[in-house]
Order: C-alpha cells, then sequence, then structure tokens
C-alpha cells in the first residue's frame, strides 16, 4: 500500500503531462489531475505524495530542456540530466508545498487543489517566473481555450484543478459542481464569438524560415548556406498578393549589426525594398552584448529600428545568482553556458511600415502574458523565435502553444517567424490559420488577420484568478468543518 501511495501520484503526474503539446491529450489529462490529487488527500504523507505527483509531471512535460546540452554533447552532455533533475524536482517542490498547506487548509482534495492553483501563480511570478507547462495550458488544444480571454491560464488551471477536487469528494451535489466547473470552459470557448474574417486590404506579411540546425547555425562552412537560404526565400516571387513586410526569424543577421553595411543592402534587394525584420545580435555603446530586432526599410537597408529583447532566459542568456557559483567554484563554467547579455527595455510597441502598431516579442517573451496588458492596444503580436534550441518535439510545439494562448488571451493576431519552426500565422481566437512545420526551410505568405476588441483577461490580468483563489481559501479555511468533504487518509 505504501509503494502504491508514491506510485499513483506519480503515473498521474506523468497522465496529467500529456495535456501539454505535442501530446494534446487533455481528455487524459482531466482525469489524470483527478487520480493524482485524490491520491494526495489520501496520502499519509502528502507532501512526499506531492512531490511525486508534481516532479513526474514536470520531468515529461519539460523533458526538453535538455536539448541545449546536447548540442555540444562532449562538452555539456553530462548537465542533460543534471538540468532535468532539478528543473523536476525543484517545481514538484512547489507541488509537494502546496499538498501539504492545502492538506491542513481543508483534509481533503479542495485544499490541495487550491493550494497548487496557487503555487502555479506564484511559480509563474517568482524571481523572473516560468510559466510553462501550467495545468490550465492542457486545454490549449481543445475548445475551451477561448475562453482564456475571459481568465487567462491560470483562470483555466483554477477550473481544471478545482474540478478535478470536487469530482473526487464526498457528494453527488459535490460531483456535479465538479463536472460543472470541467464543462464551463468548454461552453464558453464554443460561444464566444469566432474570429472575423480576414478584410480584403488586410496587409500581408512574408514569414521566413531558414531551418538552421542549432549545431549548424554559426559554423563558418554553414552561415552563408542559411543566410542564402533566407535571402532565397525573400526573393521568391508570391503564390497571390506581394508582402507588405518580410519577417526573419531571432538572430538570423549571419553577423554583428555594426558590421552588417554589406549585408543590409543584399537583405533589402532580395526583399524589393519592402520594409524587412530581423533578428540579430549586436553591441551597445558600452560593449555589452544584446539580442535584438533590428527594422531594416529602403533600398540600402537602412536601420530604421532597433528593440532590445528584454526578458533574457536564465543560465542561456544571462547568469542569475553569479555570487552563489563563483562561491562553490563553478562560476566560470556557468558563465561560459550563459550567454552573458544584458536586458532592454521592454515591453514597448513599434510601428512596423506596412503593417501597423506591433509588440515584438523575442522567444522566451512569449510565455508571460503579463505584458500584453501594460500597453496600448497593437495591431498584432511579432513573435520572432530561434526554437532549434529545443529540438524538434516537445519544446518547439510547447512554445507554439503559448503563442497561440497569448493571441486568445489578448484577442490579437499573432505573426510568428521561427528559425527551424513552428513559423505560424495565428488569428485573435489562437488558431493557426498557416503555417510551417518543424524541420522544414521555406517561406509562408499570409494577410494579417483582425484584432478583436480588448477581452475581459486584458483589463483584469491574472488579479481576477488571484482575488476568486483567495476568496475560495480564506472561505474553506474559515469554514473547512462544513464543507461536505471527508478526510480521505489511507489507513496504515
Amino acid at each position: 500500500m505504501r509503494r502504491l501511495s508514491l506510485f499513483l501520484p506519480a503515473l498521474a503526474g506523468l497522465l496529467a503531462a500529456l495535456g501539454q503539446a505535442p501530446w494534446n491529450l487533455w481528455f487524459i489529462a482531466l482525469p489524470a489531475f483527478a487520480v493524482g490529487i485524490a491520491a494526495i488527500a489520501r496520502a499519509n504523507r502528502p507532501f512526499v505524495a506531492g512531490l511525486m505527483f508534481g516532479t513526474a509531471h514536470f520531468a515529461l512535460a519539460l523533458h526538453w530542456i535538455v536539448e541545449p546540452f546536447l548540442i555540444d554533447a562532449a562538452a555539456t552532455g553530462w548537465l542533460a540530466p543534471i538540468a532535468l533533475l532539478l528543473i523536476s524536482l525543484g517545481f514538484g517542490l512547489f507541488w509537494a508545498s502546496a499538498s501539504s498547506l492545502g492538506m491542513r487548509l481543508s483534509n481533503g482534495p479542495i485544499g490541495v487543489a487550491l493550494a497548487i492553483a496557487a503555487a502555479e501563480l506564484i511559480r509563474s511570478y517568482i524571481f523572473t517566473g516560468f510559466p510553462w507547462a501550467l495545468p490550465g495550458h492542457v486545454l490549449i488544444a481543445s475548445p475551451a481555450l477561448p475562453a482564456s480571454s475571459l481568465v487567462g491560464a491560470h483562470g483555466l488551471g483554477l477550473a481544471v484543478l478545482l474540478g478535478a477536487a470536487l469530482l473526487v469528494s464526498r457528494g453527488p451535489v459535490v460531483r456535479a459542481f465538479g463536472a460543472a466547473l470541467w464543462i464551463l470552459p468548454f461552453g464558453v470557448g464554443v460561444m464566444l464569438p469566432v474570429a472575423p474574417p480576414v478584410a480584403a486590404d488586410a496587409p500581408v506579411v512574408r514569414l521566413v524560415q531558414p531551418n538552421a540546425p542549432q549545431h549548424q547555425k554559426w559554423d563558418p562552412d554553414f552561415t552563408h548556406v542559411f543566410f542564402r537560404r533566407g535571402l532565397e526565400e525573400t526573393a521568391s516571387a508570391p503564390d497571390g498578393p506581394p508582402p507588405d513586410a518580410v519577417i526573419w526569424p531571432e538572430t538570423a543577421l549571419p553577423e554583428l549589426l555594426r558590421y552588417s553595411e554589406d549585408v543590409r543592402p543584399t537583405i533589402a534587394n532580395a526583399a524589393g525594398g519592402k520594409p524587412v525584420v530581423i533578428g540579430a545580435q549586436r553591441f551597445d555603446e558600452d560593449r555589452r552584448p544584446r539580442n535584438s530586432l533590428v527594422v531594416l526599410t529602403g533600398e540600402n537597408g537602412d536601420v530604421a529600428l532597433v528593440h532590445d529583447k528584454y526578458r533574457l532566459v536564465p543560465f542561456g542568456e544571462y547568469l542569475p545568482l553569479e555570487p552563489v557559483f563563483n562561491a562553490v567554484g563553478i562560476g566560470a563554467l556557468a558563465a561560459q553556458l550563459a550567454g552573458g547579455y544584458v536586458p532592454g527595455d521592454g515591453p514597448v510597441l513599434i510601428d512596423l511600415p506596412g503593417v501597423g502598431l506591433v509588440l515584438p516579442l523575442i522567444c522566451y517573451e512569449a510565455i508571460f502574458p503579463q505584458d500584453l496588458r501594460r500597453l496600448d492596444r497593437p495591431r498584432a503580436i511579432l513573435h520572432l523565435t530561434n526554437d532549434a534550441w529545443f529540438g524538434t518535439a516537445a519544446g518547439p510545439q510547447q512554445h507554439l502553444a503559448l503563442a497561440q494562448l497569448r493571441a486568445a488571451e489578448s484577442g490579437l493576431p499573432l505573426l510568428r517567424a521561427a528559425n527551424t519552426g513552428v513559423s505560424a500565422v495565428i488569428d485573435a481566437r489562437g488558431n493557426v490559420v498557416a503555417s510551417l512545420g518543424l524541420g522544414q526551410a521555406g517561406h509562408l505568405d499570409a494577410p494579417v488577420p483582425p484584432a478583436l476588441s480588448a477581452p475581459l483577461y486584458i483589463v483584469t490580468g491574472d488579479w481576477a484568478a488571484l482575488a476568486v483563489l483567495m476568496v475560495l481559501i480564506t472561505g474553506f479555511w474559515a469554514q473547512r468543518r462544513a464543507i461536505p468533504v471527508a478526510p480521505m487518509r489511507e489507513r496504515p
């Protein structure tokens, strides 16, 4: 029985992770959350059961985290299992602590569900935040996705977790409420109006996908190959109306921006003088490295605008807690693995000629919904990324799913140029209306879908989910004896 108390939450965590991309098995993930929460509520040691549930969930959902370490496997491959263990165990501790506190809250599954929902909200914001593989994300590939425009990912996650807890609680009325809570996002998603049709005069963009594998991307023997491929795709004759702007992915410029005087006219010529957005690396006036987005205009490819990435990837683009690593003697190695970039200012809106006002996001920035609320309303979201770091399976697919969620939450179309895919045009309800698959080289011409009026989530953000969560937690804490949930401890 003791082994079962550990095996069952771990199995439930693995099955719950199958709701994430690329599996998208939300109909398996939902009951798996119910089984996991019930197992925690019955366990003698809810902390341990919660740790098994969370660690197994994140180990599968985030297994792609090993991919960057395998690009140069001889040098950094040994770090891959350590990274996966640390991230899955670290995030699993959030669920473990929540499980222990939740049982003190209500001595049953409802308290566990509310505490895990609170832990996921904290995980999304604490330090730099990492809102990836959230419980609400299992509904991205379901008809419930449009409901995120009202409550966001954390609102969907609260419905997933609390519905699961109610379904495994005592009493038919309570279970009926649980079923209703699961059905509600689907009903709302179906009832919300579909995205409006594309206007006849909508601007057309060309998304360029060079498909440069990361282990070859900066190899001098291959750099010119991928750059020429990008030029060919840029210059290719359109199948329909000519594009009003051309968009290349993150870090697509083959050299530092300051040394690109000869390259930029070549790009502009391939684009026929149309505006080109391209990812580039540069040094600022203080010789600090930046990961940037550059807008080129005119026949000479003049630099009309430079926007620097403002949310950097910890350990990938900068080194957090540098004094700690120095103290334990691995500061030099950690600094070598980190990129050493400095962040820019953001979020900001830019005026992209031919398209209009857009919100630029570079790679990792697309996982943060709060940045959508800080500015005036743009025409679209512009997302440049290089997902070659994360292989060709779960990582890029999950990143695309989060881009779909950002579009649905904001009611804005999203234009996504990805080095190795998936490049896509996403409408304001989160539907992928055109795309280039993983591992393909090519280009995609598509009109920019229309935006919707600002939905409720843009007004309230995650404050609404936090308020509901705090009210529920306070209520259950104050009146836990009146809740029709009996203790679910397993017997020794």
